[in-house]
């Protein structure tokens, strides 16, 4: 008798399959103890990298040797090399062979003889709201952290009636958005690079700072503007000041490049003197990252300055007190040693002289790139003035006026590193690579006409 033929079996049904996997994990989950997470994709969404820590990454992947970083804001000597000052080298042995050296705690508005001389540094030491005692100053993390108290301090208690945004250059240090979104002032920007004259929108600024809310909080790049490297003349801040106090509004000054910009620390700081001097109420995120080359110790200080008047010193009393309470509730107390060593120099006559010295070497090696850039290019393209721009602009970056395919080519295509909005820092490039980098930028330029 044949043997009873078998019926084929239905192939397994995917949905049910998935359903199993799904108690399995249930279970496992069960076992284990855990709960499902609240903090799920909606409520807690995937951020994106920060486009310049990825740049950095990126270049420290690629294995190309002749590949240059160019996105960096951090000064580099001719060979490539982070640079320690050498006065930071000195001040550095002077606080290690000191024997009352510790590690306790600095006051919540941090190191006194850093902040007295930060304070002189950036407006002055003939300062009359010095003089007149109209000043409070507080070490901070960096200038990030400088303007992050100011932006807190202004969003608990600067009246702003008609909800007057903050105004932004445009562009701006990325930075700047996050950190005024992130204590709910809403922004907006005026114009300031002009694509076409790959300089100053000049008329168009005052325009829309003319146009804002009376009472609006404009914050100002001091000198070296971040990215452009474009920056105001002295007739200029003396036309935008007169523009700003007819319309009350309230200048924040963003200064992290006094004396790396042009190598002199007066001239760096004109504009935020000239401001004062005009009876201006303002603040100051002062940084000492770049002029120090203090990257990692993040020295910064923050400065409020009021009105003159009688009751001066007790306005400054109040302000001082509600930042106080506002360090004390984010950081408790500021990092001692990159204070310590900016003071040791500040507080020097000769250690002073010698950083005079490094920020002249620092800043006549950027400008020494710059012509030798612009040179370059312009022998390539056989056309005189063409990269003007380059060497007007000032401080560690350069707008060049590429566009975002020109500067994803370039990476592509000879692996150089600069930021998408065409962005370059002047630092990275030397005596080593400009030819190349110049080389690349021209082939991109002329392919892509």
């Amino acid at each position: 008798m044949p043997p009873p033929t078998s019926t084929p079996s239905a192939p397994p049904d995917p949905s049910e399959s998935a359903k199993s996997i799904d108690r399995l994990a249930n279970i496992r989950a069960h076992m284990a103890g855990s709960n499902p997470t609240v903090f799920t994709t909606e409520r807690v969404p995937q951020a994106p990298e920060d486009p310049l820590f990825g740049l950095m990454s990126a270049y420290r992947k690629d294995s190309f040797e002749k590949k240059v970083d160019l996105g960096i804001g951090a000064y580099r000597d001719n060979n490539a090399k982070p640079w320690v000052l050498p006065v930071v080298n000195k001040a550095d042995e002077i606080l290690r062979n000191d024997p009352n050296l510790n590690h306790e705690y600095l006051p919540i508005s941090g190191l006194a003889e850093f902040t007295s001389a930060a304070q002189k540094l950036i407006l002055g030491a003939d300062s009359a709201a010095i003089k007149e005692k109209r000043v409070t100053s507080f070490q901070t993390i960096s200038g990030t952290g400088a303007v992050h108290l100011g932006a807190l301090f202004l969003a608990k208690f600067y009246p702003r009636t008609s909800n007057q945004p903050v105004y932004f250059s445009a562009p701006t240090w990325a930075n700047h958005n996050q950190i005024f979104s992130n204590v709910n002032l809403p922004i907006k920007t005026y114009p300031y690079f002009s694509p076409q004259t790959k300089g100053l929108d000049f008329s168009g600024m005052l325009s829309t700072i003319e146009q804002a809310p009376e009472g609006s909080i404009i914050l100002l790049h001091a000198c070296a503007h971040n990215p452009t490297g474009v920056d105001l003349t002295h007739p200029q801040w003396t036309e935008l000041s007169k523009l700003m106090a007819a319309k009350k509004h309230f200048p924040f000054f963003d200064c992290a490049y006094q004396g790396f910009a042009s190598g002199n620390l007066e001239h760096d700081a004109w504009a935020i003197r000239y401001f004062i001097s005009q009876g201006f109420e303002l603040c100051v995120a002062q940084s000492f990252a770049k002029n120090f080359g203090l990257y990692g110790e993040r020295a910064g200080a923050f400065h409020f300055v009021t009105g003159s008047g009688s009751d001066a010193p007790n306005t400054i009393g109040r302000i001082a007190s509600q930042l106080a309470i506002l360090q004390r509730s984010e950081i408790s107390n500021p990092p001692a040693y990159g204070a310590r060593i900016a003071s040791a120099v500040l507080n020097d006559t000769e250690l002073f002289a010698e950083w005079e010295e490094n920020l002249r070497t620092m800043s006549g090696r950027i400008k020494e790139m710059r012509a030798a850039l612009r040179s370059k290019l312009e022998s390539l393209n056989g056309k005189e003035g063409s990269w003007q721009h380059i060497t007007d602009q000032i401080g560690m970056f350069s707008f060049t006026g590429l566009t975002e395919p020109q500067v994803l080519r370039i990476r592509a295509e000879a692996h150089i590193y600069m930021t998408k909005n065409g962005r370059i820092s002047m630092a990275g490039l030397n005596t080593g690579n400009v030819h190349y980098v110049a080389e690349a930028i021209d082939k991109a330029v002329e392919e892509t006409r």
